[in-house]
Formats: C-alpha cells, sequence, structure tokens
C-alpha cells in the first residue's frame, strides 16, 4: 500500500473522500468539510454545497456552528484562571454566582420542584468543570418538573427562544432545585454554560472578550465567536434540522438574519461558537502539544491533561457510560466514550475504531471533534445538518471509521 510521508495512506484518504461523498450523494448531507492532521500534515475536503438544493461550494473556510463541540474550548478558558491562580478547584462559586448559594436538591428526580433537601454541601468550580455541580440536560428525565422548568425558563439555547443576558439567566437558574447533590453526578450542558458567566465576573470581561484575547488571537483562530460578522455572513451555511418522520429538510437557523448574525445576549460556552476546520485544528493541536503554540505556552500541560484525561469516579462512569448506551436510539451511537474530562468526553475503553485516551466532543449541529494523543492525530468534521435524524451521526461515524483506516505507520 503506498503511503504519505506523515503517515495516512493515499489509498485510506481516498478511502475516506469516497465514503463521505457518499453521504453526500445520497442527498440526505448537503455539504462537509473534514479535516485530518498528524504529525504536521494536513488533508482537508470539501464536499457538496451550502444550501440542501445547490448553489454555493463548501469551502475549507466554511464557517459553521460549533453546537456542543463548544464545550471543548471554552473549558480553556476556565483553565487559564487555574492556571493563573484567580481561581481554584474547589473554591466555591458562590462568591462569583450569589444565586448558587443555599441550594436545595429534590428529593427524586421526577418529583415536585418544592419536595427538596438541602444540598450537603456548596458547589465548587470542580464541580461546574467536571459537570457534577447538580443539574444539566438530562434526555432520559424529559417531561419532569424540573426538566419542564429548565425549558419553559429559556436556560437552554433556543428553547423555545434565545437565552437571556448573563445576569437574568443566573437569576432564572438560582429560582430551580438541584436535580442531584453537588458533586455527586454527571450532567450534561448547563455547568459549560455557567462557566462563561463565572469567567465574565471573575475576570471583569465579556466571556468573548476573555477568549479572544487569551485563546483565539494567540491561536490565529480568527473566524471563532459568538456571532459571524456582516462580511463573513456569506460563508455561513444554514443550519438544517431533517422532519424525523420525511427527512424534509427545514431551516432550523437561517444564515442572514439567523441566531449566529447577531451578537447574542447569553454567550453561551455550551454550544454557541461558530468556527472553522482550520481554526478548530490549531485549537486541538494546542492540547496535543500540551499546552504549548509554536513557541507560545496558551495552557500548563497539567492543566491540559486535568481536562483530557477522565475525571469522573467509577459510579459517576458507570451512570454516565448507561446514559449513553440506554439511549443509543436517541443519541444515534453518540457519546459512548466511557469517561469524561472537562468540557470534553475522554476514551475510557475501546467501543470503536478510536483508541483509549481520545478526546474531544461531537455537536447536535452535525459536527465533531476529537484529538488522539496515541497517533498524534486531529480530525474534525463539519456539516450543517442536526441530529432530528441519524444521517449526520452515521456520516459522523463513518468519518471516524475511515479516519483510522488511513493511518499507516
Amino acid at each position: 500500500m503506498q503511503k504519505t510521508a506523515k503517515g495516512f495512506s493515499e489509498t485510506g484518504l481516498r478511502k475516506m473522500r469516497d465514503v463521505l461523498a457518499r453521504h453526500v450523494d445520497s442527498g440526505k448531507i448537503p455539504g462537509l468539510v473534514a479535516l485530518v492532521s498528524r504529525h504536521g500534515e494536513t488533508h482537508v475536503e470539501a464536499i457538496g454545497t451550502m444550501s440542501h438544493d445547490g448553489g454555493t461550494p463548501m469551502r475549507r473556510d466554511t464557517i459553521f456552528r460549533m453546537a456542543s463541540t463548544s464545550k471543548p474550548v471554552s473549558t480553556a478558558a476556565a483553565m487559564i484562571l487555574l492556571d493563573e491562580c484567580r481561581l481554584r478547584l474547589d473554591d466555591l462559586v458562590e462568591t462569583w454566582l450569589p444565586e448558587l448559594a443555599n441550594r436545595q436538591v429534590l428529593k427524586r428526580i421526577d418529583g415536585p420542584l418544592d419536595d427538596t433537601v438541602p444540598a450537603r454541601r456548596p458547589i465548587t468550580v470542580r464541580d461546574l468543570l467536571t459537570s457534577t455541580f447538580g443539574l444539566g440536560m438530562d434526555m432520559t428525565s424529559l417531561g419532569t418538573p424540573i426538566m419542564n422548568a429548565i425549558i419553559q425558563q429559556g436556560l437552554t439555547p433556543d428553547l423555545p427562544e434565545p437565552m437571556p443576558e448573563p445576569d437574568e439567566w443566573m437569576r432564572r437558574l438560582g429560582t430551580l432545585p438541584l436535580m442531584h447533590q453537588p458533586g455527586e453526578r454527571w450532567q450534561y450542558h448547563i455547568s459549560n454554560d455557567l462557566l462563561g458567566v463565572l469567567i465574565a465576573r471573575v475576570t471583569g470581561q465579556s466571556f468573548e472578550t476573555f477568549l479572544r484575547e487569551r485563546i483565539f488571537a494567540p491561536l490565529g483562530m480568527k473566524d471563532t465567536g459568538f456571532h459571524v460578522p456582516a462580511a463573513k455572513i456569506g460563508r455561513l451555511p444554514p443550519l438544517y434540522a431533517p422532519d424525523p418522520q420525511t427527512g424534509e429538510f427545514l431551516v432550523w437557523d437561517g444564515a442572514e438574519g439567523g441566531r449566529h448574525s447577531q451578537p447574542p445576549a447569553f454567550q453561551g460556552g455550551g454550544g454557541g461558537l461558530s468556527s472553522t476546520v482550520d481554526d478548530y485544528r490549531a485549537y486541538f493541536r494546542m492540547l496535543l502539544n500540551h499546552g504549548m503554540h509554536g513557541n507560545e505556552r496558551i495552557l500548563s500541560r497539567p492543566a491540559v491533561e486535568l481536562m483530557t484525561t477522565n475525571r469522573l469516579t467509577p459510579e459517576q462512569q458507570a451512570a454516565r457510560n448507561a446514559m449513553a448506551v440506554d439511549n443509543v436510539h436517541v443519541s444515534f451511537g453518540q457519546g459512548q466514550h466511557g469517561g469524561w474530562g472537562m468540557g470534553m468526553a475522554v476514551r475510557t475503553y475501546r467501543g470503536d475504531y478510536a483508541p483509549i485516551g481520545q478526546f474531544g466532543w461531537d455537536g447536535g449541529s452535525g459536527t465533531s471533534t476529537y484529538a488522539d494523543p496515541v497517533n498524534q492525530l486531529t480530525g474534525i468534521l463539519l456539516t450543517q445538518v442536526g441530529m432530528s435524524t441519524p444521517d449526520s451521526a452515521r456520516l459522523i461515524h463513518d468519518f471516524w471509521t475511515t479516519v483510522y483506516q488511513a493511518i499507516e505507520d
């Protein structure tokens, strides 16, 4: 088999492109941009069009809504504050987030909101970083009073309306009990949005300003932010949420006039970023380089190790894994990694082609971003099809299956 100089086989890369093109040719994925990088070699595929009915082709610099793949990037801001001793892992967050003082905890996850007991202890920075502070998006608890309240209060992205500005968001959050005791159980998403508010209050800057000064600008992430400026809006495709029954392409968010066309009231660290494959490659390469970008240190080596290794106890890990496995029909197979670090999943068992230690995350807008220290590999797949149907999830699975076959040492 013919090899390239840096460890991808030409045959493997051709197979990867053929499989990606097959998804686009099926008509279920209008277009995609994929990047694989290893030992200094980077290979990019831009296939299909930005719209489901043709038109502008996908390009390497197309900007995508990163959805939950925002989490691995935005968490780095908190790690910078840990490095600078402006935060400590076991600081009480109520110092900066007084709305979270004196928490009450539900006696039962499906119980009424006033059937509570006092929290056994206050919430810490560590709890937010590990997504164990006690409240989150639990798709196994849809329809319960607490999940209904989270949605009705507008505490999650665009359900049913854009999130309010941070102080009002915190006020609303502070009216709710926790689902679990602080530090007890892994809970998805809300902790990542909380981190953005915490960082803004600690630094006295907006969350985006801090990210831009300390992460985006040093890494050259020139197309990453919480909205797409007017001069770049032509590079943003519409986001589709296909009808689950018919597969019809329904526009969830347009480009001009859409949710990413103006600065949002709430800069959501859990899912608000837009970006490109090259910007995300720079970020994940920095993590693979133990916090270094060229000659500049962005994060300390121990901070990167904390983020990218499993932080869950065996009991927490078992509960998270059971949630992923038991709800595979909801997630289309995403989320089965075993562990969780800080802002991202960490593979603790070999359940597919990726090795133990791979870290990163997927997004509901059809995005997938991971790095693999074993193979010194970065892989990024971005599309504009949300996971209302299994099509983008199947594309993501096939991408990673072919990426690992393309490695030849």
